[in-house]
């Protein structure tokens, strides 16, 4: 009979206790919900708290882009700035006791663009220069120029960054040079490397120089030297550069040479990070030649667009996004 009852009732109704077991199969169902539920909810509270890992703004913090600044230095690092992104060089400078003037202020832009992570292009210009010579005034442009700069060895332990560069002028302009003078073309090979706490980078450049139907070769080497001070976000920097002067025949004093000279300098500068994008810098700069600009006084900074030409940003945003869920 109780088989029977089983295979015709599954749940024992014909059985004279089936209102005690009805309760029992209740109470069962309730005690499996009620230790079911806390692992929901914990799963719910700890899918909420994930979600601001991968908020917007984090995303957009720690992928802020570093300027690279070439300036106020005469020396270019042979690093590059980030892929795709737009970056902005200012420059002011006052000169004074120059071969050839008495004191100029001019204006300076650089503007890069990386293509990838190998190749950069660069327009510079000098959008205005304000000279003096004796009771001359003048106010003038520059050049305008453009070239290009490789980079053929990445820095790998103490091996520095090494790099080429063209550099050509595309217009002349009518502002009087100082002791450096100004060229048609250039070529430099650049290297940039770390020791200790120091930073440093050098060039080597050969360019060519043009006064009427007479052309020279100039060559120069520059080195400079980078170090943080115990202050956040400040560097120091040192710097001591080295021109031939193949046009060149007098001194700021109208001393006249019966051969070219050349022009020698240091060069020291502050610069501060005000944010990873954007680096203000103040300096001097002092002649140790009787051909070289005795005194420049250098003011500028860098900026660096924080959103690039092209987006290289989303796939990994995505993929942080993607690995959080």
């Amino acid at each position: 009979m109780v088989s029977e009852v089983f295979h015709d009732d599954p749940l024992g109704a014909g059985s004279p206790d089936w209102r005690q077991r009805l309760i029992d199969l209740g109470g069962m169902a309730g005690l499996m919900c009620m230790l079911c539920v806390p692992p929901v909810a914990a799963l719910g509270q700890s899918s909420v708290q994930a979600q601001p890992t991968v908020s917007t703004s984090k995303l957009d913090s720690s992928q802020t882009p570093e300027a690279n600044p070439a300036r106020p230095t005469v020396t270019n690092p042979a690093g590059i700035p980030p892929v795709g992104y737009l970056q902005f060089e200012q420059g002011f400078v006052q000169a004074n006791g120059s071969p050839r003037l008495d004191r100029q202020f001019s204006v300076n832009q650089v503007t890069k663009i990386s293509v990838n992570p190998h190749l950069m292009f660069q327009v510079l210009s000098q959008p205005f220069a304000a000279s003096v010579k004796g009771q001359e005034h003048s106010r003038a442009e520059g050049d305008l120029q453009a070239g290009a700069q490789v980079v053929l060895v990445r820095a790998l332990g103490r091996s520095p960054t090494v790099a080429a560069g063209y550099v050509y002028r595309v217009r002349s302009g009518n502002a009087a040079d100082l002791d450096i003078g100004s060229f048609s073309q250039s070529a430099l090979v650049l290297a940039s490397g770390d020791v200790a706490q120091f930073h440093y980078d050098t060039n080597f450049i050969v360019s060519e120089q043009q006064s009427g139907a007479v052309r020279r070769a100039q060559f120069g080497e520059t080195v400079s030297v980078t170090h943080p001070l115990p202050y956040p976000k400040l560097t120091l920097t040192g710097e001591f550069w080295h021109f031939t002067q193949p046009l060149v025949t007098g001194s700021g004093e109208g001393e006249a040479h019966s051969r070219s000279h050349s022009a020698t300098a240091t060069l020291w500068a502050l610069a501060y990070s005000v944010k990873p994008n954007l680096i203000i810098d103040l300096g001097f700069d002092h002649g140790l030649t009787a051909t070289s600009t005795q005194w420049q006084g250098i003011a500028g900074f860098t900026y660096l667009l924080p959103h690039g030409l092209w987006n290289k940003r989303q796939p990994a945003a995505k993929a942080i996004a993607k690995n959080a869920l």
